[in-house]
C-alpha cells in the first residue's frame, strides 16, 4: 500500500503494511534490524505506542478517523513510550527522516492507495 501525503502532495511510503491482528499490532516492528525508506508500519486500531527492544528510531504518525495527522513525533528513540492520543484511529511508524524529509505535519491529510 502507498501513504501520500494529500496536503504537501508528497510520498511517505511505497510499502506500508497493516497491523490489524492481535499478534501483528503486538509485534510491530520489534525483532527488524532496520526500517528502510519507503517502507511504513500501520497500526489500527491505536492511540499509543511504545519502542521497547526496538533497534532504530523512527517517525510516528497519529492519525484520526479522517485521515489527518493529529501528532507528529520525529525521531523517537527506542525505549520510549508515547503519550495516549484519545482522538488517533491508527498509527502510521515510519523511518526516521520521513517527516522532515516530507515536510509532513499536523493537520496534513494523507491518502491511501
Amino acid at each position: 500500500m502507498k501513504i501520500i501525503n494529500r496536503t504537501k502532495n508528497t510520498v511517505l511510503a511505497q510499502n506500508a503494511v497493516v497491523a490489524d491482528t492481535v499478534f501483528s499490532r503486538l509485534k510491530g516492528l520489534l525483532g527488524r534490524k532496520d526500517f528502510i525508506e519507503g517502507e511504513a508500519l500501520i497500526i489500527k486500531p491505536c492511540n499509543s505506542i511504545h519502542t521497547f527492544f526496538m533497534r532504530f528510531p523512527i517517525d510516528v504518525l497519529f492519525i484520526d478517523k479522517d485521515s489527518r495527522i493529529i501528532k507528529t513525533i520525529s525521531s523517537l528513540k527506542p525505549f520510549r513510550l508515547t503519550c495516549i492520543y484519545f482522538n488517533a484511529a491508527f498509527v502510521i511508524e515510519l523511518p526516521a527522516g520521513t517527516l522532515e524529509f516530507s515536510s509532513t505535519q499536523e493537520k496534513d491529510i494523507l491518502i491511501f492507495e
